[in-house]
């Protein structure tokens, strides 16, 4: 797809113009027990104008950085194109980011602004004030967002503008106004802003090459880098992503419920605004299964982990039957597996064609009504598929795209094509980007999708961006013949054996997480005699399986039965691997890796060094078992 836009700007003007503002937007919940409410293009637009004219009013410039840490909701949205029409550059941040976090990106950014979802999130950024010195104004959005009145372009927006107080820097409890006061602050500001401000002038100064975000990666090794992202940059991976992904249009609905600073949703709500789509913002991840019946979308984008429970679901509500409606269900299940190899390129049997209506009438329409019977299509990107999951998707009559990529890319690199799929590949390079192997196994990228560069580290962008524009992802993988693109390992995480062996961890740990009984699991064994694992159980499943109740999962993981029940999977799992590809020896943990311990990135990828440095004398234990 080939687009007139130059800048973001250019799509805000057009899409919030006359002849588009009455088309709707963007749907939201005012509260848990209210109905989704809409929100048109141009009362959007609207909104987005005079929060912009707030922030001038401000002082807020061109290339000034103005941090956003919220849950996914309008506001972000409004705050980020606020921010874009300005020619400022958002620093968006994780809402589970530690105050630590948040304090180094917006001591690093240089942030004059921060706009906040609320008191937690206001508490984080007052324990960084003493090192962030450029910080002016912390914004603070309202808690019930917009439930006191029946007109959304009301400017009670923000209900909280906090100048902050620099004079001697006493307690940070000194930047507590009383709210009242604040209110009117953030209103006036608003309201009165600068009555020569012309929205449309400011964005028509703005250049394609100019910055428009700096995204901090997850540091699954070390202290965050800015990733500077320009117009270009995203307007060309949305153009290339539409290249690859079946037609989206203004009739189409997405369901979002990753963060937006994630750069894959990210990319994601630019797309819908591209395409005059629509979004509806989830409540939480908890509320999902609830919110896909109420909004009944066409599209969603989710982490493997999100399909990997659905599909867990579906298997334990399978388990569960009658042994006739087990019969049907698996009957039907092999009915949509044989239709669904038309997407591999193949000729489905006549007979499971003709038997594919009763199987949907029977089975497959019913699982497709839970996500509220009208998906056209699943993306799924951060992390690998599960081939198994992907295929019993395509089984039950939804398709999974697989995307690839990685923040300093914009973030895609590659996604499924519908024309043809190749379970355990991440389908192909987008139309506008090149993609080649080096001659260790590296994925390296080319195009207008590739960063400008990491914010004021040009000696670290040199050694990812080569002189001849190559970006070095750090991705092991290989390419076949067709362009499919397949990834085998981070680089970083190979590791060799003691006895010589080249072993990639992450094809071994995805073997294993196929099993239902495991719900974690990261590999050891650089310069070792052998490899080991550290498993988290999916302790729900181990208790149906053994009967068990009133356990706690630290009591559950020092159990002999259930002990024994994971070596029998182990052996199970691991017979097609190598004998030095083996897991000899296993630890099974009573806490997850999550975030809140911090064991996982903000974007789901487990810490290796983390999790090596909190289990290491577990990690040593199984290793002098053996010897």
């Amino acid at each position: 797809m080939d687009t007139p836009y130059k800048t973001l700007g250019e799509v805000f003007l057009d899409r919030t113009s006359a002849e588009h503002r009455h088309r709707p937007y963007l749907y939201y919940k005012p509260d848990r027990d209210a109905p989704y409410k809409g929100v048109n293009n141009g009362e959007f637009g609207d909104r987005v104008t005079s929060f912009a004219k707030g922030l001038n009013s401000l002082g807020v410039r061109r290339g000034d950085r103005i941090a956003l840490i919220s849950e996914s909701r309008p506001e972000w949205v409004i705050t980020d194109f606020a921010a874009l029409c300005l020619g400022a550059i958002s620093v968006p941040m994780f809402p589970t980011s530690t105050a630590k976090q948040v304090e180094q990106i917006l001591a690093h950014s240089g942030a004059s602004v921060v706009v906040v979802s609320n008191d937690f999130q206001l508490d984080k950024v007052i324990k960084s004030i003493p090192r962030c010195t450029d910080l002016k104004h912390i914004i603070v959005m309202n808690e019930e967002w917009n439930t006191n009145t029946e007109s959304f372009s009301t400017h009670r927006f923000f209900e909280i503008l906090i100048p902050t107080l620099r004079v001697g820097m006493p307690n940070p409890d000194a930047l507590r106004p009383d709210l009242t006061q604040s209110v009117e602050v953030g209103h006036s500001h608003a309201e009165r802003g600068n009555e020569t401000f012309d929205l449309r002038e400011e964005v028509l100064k703005a250049l394609s090459d100019d910055v428009v975000t700096i995204i901090y990666t997850s540091g699954t090794t070390g202290v965050p880098k800015g990733v500077m992202l320009t117009h270009n940059n995203l307007i060309s991976n949305v153009e290339g992503a539409l290249g690859n992904i079946p037609p989206i249009g203004i009739n189409d609905c997405f369901l979002s419920f990753l963060p937006i600073s994630h750069g894959f949703e990210r990319i994601a709500s630019y797309l819908v605004f591209f395409t005059g789509a629509q979004v509806a913002y989830a409540e939480s991840i908890e509320r999902v299964a609830d919110n896909m019946l109420e909004v009944r979308p066409t599209v969603i984008t989710g982490v493997p982990r999100f399909y990997e429970r659905i599909y867990g679901r579906l298997m334990r509500m399978r388990d569960k039957m009658p042994p006739m409606r087990k019969k049907i269900f698996d009957w039907a299940l092999r009915v949509g597996a044989e239709c669904a190899r038309k997407l591999e390129g193949e000729h489905p049997k006549l007979s499971a064609i003709l038997a594919r209506p009763v199987a949907d009438a029977l089975v497959l329409s019913k699982i497709r009504a839970r996500t509220g019977g009208h998906i056209r299509f699943f993306i799924s990107g951060g992390a690998a598929l599960p081939e198994k999951v992907g295929k019993a998707f395509a089984a039950f009559g939804m398709i999974v795209l697989e995307g690839y990529g990685m923040t300093e890319s914009s973030p895609i690199i590659s996604v499924t094509k519908t024309d043809k799929i190749q379970w355990g590949s991440v389908g192909k390079p987008i139309p506008n980007v090149e993609v080649r192997i080096a001659d260790d196994g590296e994925i390296l990228t080319r195009g207008p999708h590739v960063m400008k560069g990491y914010y004021r580290s040009p000696q670290e962008t040199d050694e990812v961006i080569d002189t001849d524009g190559w970006l070095h992802t750090g991705d092991i993988g290989v390419q076949d013949s067709e362009g499919f693109l397949k990834i085998t390992d981070r680089k970083k995480n190979l590791f060799v054996s003691e006895g010589g062996k080249n072993i990639a961890p992450a094809p071994i740990e995805s073997l294993l997480q196929r099993s239902s009984l495991i719900s974690q699991v990261i590999l050891f064994g650089d310069n070792r005699p052998y490899c080991t694992a550290l498993v988290v159980p999916d302790f729900e499943i181990v208790q149906e399986e053994l009967g068990l109740s009133g356990i706690s999962d630290n009591e559950m993981a020092l159990r002999e039965d259930v002990r024994a029940l994971f070596e029998k999977e182990l052996q199970s799992q691991q017979k097609e691997l190598a004998s030095y590809e083996k897991a000899r020896r296993f630890a099974l943990l009573g806490e997850p890796f999550t975030i809140e311990n911090g064991m996982m990135t903000p974007t789901l990828k487990i810490k290796r060094k983390e999790v090596e440095a909190r289990y290491g004398d577990v990690v040593e234990r199984m290793y002098r078992e053996l010897r």
